[in-house]
């Protein structure tokens, strides 16, 4: 998993750069993915794990989500903010806290297929693109390294591109040709540029959720041998005091005898 967050990173940020680039060539070029409009409704999407036994890779990422959801209907009120959740521990702990999701979907492994991420990624634009949810935020880990995750919450859609606002990046384009036209490359650029993100974060969740998992256990180990250490020890010393009792005993009785 941290060898396809790794190999993934460069496609994403190429996907971020050419939509960046793209971008601010356009005049007058309207999509649903990049319409900002008064936000009065929002989606908060949560991603956590199917199981537990992950040290405090969970609790972290819905203590965070929690305080943001909080916060949002603090704003908009509680009618104004919607919930989906991945994973079953999001769902678990949002839905004995009346926080009911509008979708739910199960945990992301190593081995689920492209088309979950895709139903999770139409799930989410299709939401925004239909007016339902004026934005959406997605909380989740950072994968940092195997000992380091950090929960945060980014927002999503609308889409924003990283170049921009930037007035030297917009008047790169004009050394480019575009063949088809750039409205018509950034209406397919733009759904496979959500895909990409929601995949990658996903897959920063999943290698987050094995790292948190794979340090938990090898603590419980160490913490196990350590354990058993102390009880051998113990053990040992109960039976050789037994020993030197039964002994004591037999050479007690047999000096009684003898006298």
């Amino acid at each position: 998993v941290q060898d396809r967050v790794q190999k993934g990173k460069p496609y994403a940020n190429t996907m971020a750069q050419l939509v960046g680039a793209l971008a601010p060539s356009v005049k007058d070029f309207s999509h649903p993915l990049l319409e900002n409009r008064e936000v009065s409704r929002v989606l908060v999407v949560v991603i956590a794990g199917d199981k537990g036994l992950c040290g405090a890779y969970n609790s972290n990422i819905l203590r965070l989500s929690h305080r943001f959801l909080d916060e949002q209907i603090a704003k908009y009120g509680k009618d104004g903010v919607s919930l989906v959740t991945v994973g079953k521990k999001a769902t678990e702990y949002f839905s004995k806290r009346d926080y009911k999701p509008v979708e739910n979907f199960p945990g992301i492994g190593p081995e689920t297929p492209y088309e979950v991420i895709r139903a999770i990624s139409n799930t989410l634009t299709g939401l925004f693109a239909s007016g339902q949810v004026d934005e959406v935020h997605i909380c989740f880990s950072e994968f940092v390294s195997p000992l380091v995750q950090r929960p945060q919450s980014v927002k999503f859609l609308p889409i924003e591109p990283p170049a921009a606002s930037g007035e030297a990046d917009a008047g790169k384009t004009g050394d480019f040709i575009f063949e088809p036209k750039v409205e018509e490359l950034l209406g397919v650029l733009l759904p496979r540029y959500v895909e990409t993100r929601v995949y990658q974060i996903l897959l920063e969740a999943t290698a987050s959720e094995f790292g948190a998992r794979m340090t938990a256990m090898s603590n419980a180990t160490k913490n196990a041998k350590e354990q058993i250490d102390k009880l051998t020890l113990v053990a040992n010393r109960t039976r050789q005091a037994g020993i030197t009792k039964e002994l004591l005993d037999i050479i007690g009785g047999a000096e009684a005898l003898n006298k």
